[in-house]
């Protein structure tokens, strides 16, 4: 089983949380938390969580280089890795935007 769906964090601004994940049982084995900024007709990808590696990563973009190389943010179970992504991108979703400007 699994989900995804759109949130839409900052409908003036453009920023936007995509979010997948798969499971079996209660248990998540895979999972994408993408932080999106819609920038005229361009989606930008600011920055990704994920749980590909069956390890919880965290990839920053930047507006030249793209896709970063991944930093293990947390070091609990996936399910609990995407909620800390979740939780980490609606609470600081501005300040990581305004890093990715600035890049």
């Amino acid at each position: 089983m699994g989900a995804r769906y759109l949130h839409v964090l900052d409908r003036d601004r453009g920023v936007m949380i995509w979010v997948e994940f798969a499971t079996v049982g209660r248990d998540v084995v895979d999972y994408a938390v993408v932080l999106l900024l819609v920038d005229g007709e361009r989606v930008e990808t600011v920055r990704l969580f994920d749980g590909a590696h069956r390890i919880n990563e965290m990839h920053r973009f930047t507006r030249d280089g793209g896709k970063q190389g991944a930093t293990e943010f947390h070091h609990g179970t996936l399910g609990e890795g995407r909620r800390t992504a979740l939780a980490e991108v609606k609470r600081n979703h501005r300040d990581i935007i305004e890093g990715w400007e600035e890049r």
